[in-house]
């Protein structure tokens, strides 16, 4: 492996940290989402099912059982003082900092997931660049062996690049899509909080 990385030339540096970065972010926002499966998405089909029953005991029991940032919505409809307007603003509100946690770190991994590519491109033509001068300094005789070097390096970065490049887009792309469907989850646990709040007032 070490040998790889030498042959790859300089630019395999900044591709393994990118590549250390990766795995960091997929890692932490992989656990974030699994958590948020238990205590996002399901909690909110547990509201939404309290609200259905038509009763406010239901939610009244399950409310202790919430994690603070969905207790805390529940709360806000329950403010008999709040105007309408003023409950939607703080529902808007909370839910968006519930999706802003999930996003966290995201853009990062877009970052990553652009960069690697082109950092590879870029080393494929420092290795053809080596390549050539190569070429020009035996003459335009052709060596093999001493255009070995800037060949491995236009392969290699490119390879490591594309390498780091394609899960990062994929992990990029599933964990954008989950904050979507948590987000929509939310949007409809607020939505039912509001209509319940409007009956009830």
């Amino acid at each position: 492996m070490l040998e790889f990385i030498l042959k790859g030339g300089p630019l395999m540096w900044p591709l393994i940290i990118c590549s250390i970065l990766s795995l960091a972010i997929i890692f932490e926002r992989g656990y974030v989402f699994y958590r948020a499966r238990r205590d996002i998405t399901g909690n909110c089909s547990l509201i939404r099912d309290a609200l259905r029953s038509s009763e406010r005991g239901p939610l009244t029991q399950i409310r202790e059982e919430l994690p603070d940032a969905l207790a805390g919505i529940c709360d806000t409809t329950g403010d008999e003082q709040a105007s309408l307007e003023e409950k939607e603003h703080r529902l808007s509100r909370q839910a968006g900092i519930i999706i802003r946690s999930l996003e966290k770190n995201l853009r990062g991994l877009a970052i990553i997931g652009n960069i690697t590519p082109i950092i590879g491109l870029l080393g494929t033509v420092t290795g053809m660049i080596r390549a050539f001068i190569a070429i020009q300094e035996l003459g335009g005789q052709v060596d093999a062996s001493v255009l070995a070097g800037g060949i491995w390096e236009a392969l290699i970065t490119t390879a490591a690049g594309l390498s780091i490049a394609i899960p990062t887009q994929i992990a990029y792309h599933y964990f954008e899509g989950r904050a979507d469907d948590i987000a929509e989850d939310l949007h409809d646990t607020c939505h039912e909080l509001v209509d319940t709040a409007t009956h009830r007032g």
